[in-house]
């Protein structure tokens, strides 16, 4: 068994940070891009809290990996544990903590507990490589998402909850990403407002 631990102070809001980290989807970009990864949301419940299901997949050095996780602790503006139900893992299973510093810094840790198949020889495989991926792929996540709340990096994108799921249903009616399905919308909204009324 393998578990990795990190953690980062942010400065921004308890709120913001937990908000960021309470969508899965937003996983993907704590990875770099040529790692594929994508992470959908597959059943979503009680606001992507105890129960909701994601899907992980990209490539990990070489080997490409899918797997499916349950959330199965939710405390807003606390806590967030997911563990894999179904992949190629014995055991995967993330925690992400948040602790107020103050009005405007947060302190965001995350622990990845897991462990490889493959007995002794995905032990000796994980020790010798794919552990050091994992916490460099942490570290560098972490720092990208410090950079997005803090407004140095991309700028994030905050939406409620319910909105959110509007967005995902309208995405998998449009077969296409959530950037292009909220562009669609936004187009939609402007004809919709340009046309003359009678």
């Amino acid at each position: 068994m393998t578990v990795i631990k990190k953690s980062m102070e942010i400065n921004a809001p308890v709120n913001e940070v937990f908000t960021y980290f309470a969508r899965p989807e937003h996983m993907a970009d704590q990875f770099p891009e040529n790692m594929g990864l994508n992470v959908v949301p597959v059943e979503v419940k009680n606001g992507f809290g105890v129960g909701t299901i994601f899907r992980i997949n990209g490539d990990f050095d070489g080997k490409r990996l899918e797997w499916d996780n349950e959330t199965i602790e939710y405390i807003p503006m606390k806590k967030i544990v997911a563990k894999m139900i179904e992949g190629p893992f014995k055991k995967w299973q993330i925690a992400v903590t948040f602790d107020e510093l103050g009005e405007r810094k947060s302190r965001v840790s995350m622990e990845v507990d897991y462990d490889m198949p493959m007995g002794p020889l995905g032990g000796f495989i994980d020790k010798v490589k794919l552990s050091k991926i994992a916490e460099r792929g942490m570290e560098n996540g972490l720092l990208r998402v410090k950079a997005l709340l803090e407004g140095t990096g991309s700028i994030p994108v905050y939406i409620t909850l319910d909105a959110y799921r509007h967005i995902i249903k309208e995405k998998m009616e449009m077969n296409c990403s959530v950037s292009e399905a909220i562009v669609k919308i936004i187009k939609d909204r402007q004809e919709t407002l340009a046309k003359p009324t009678a």
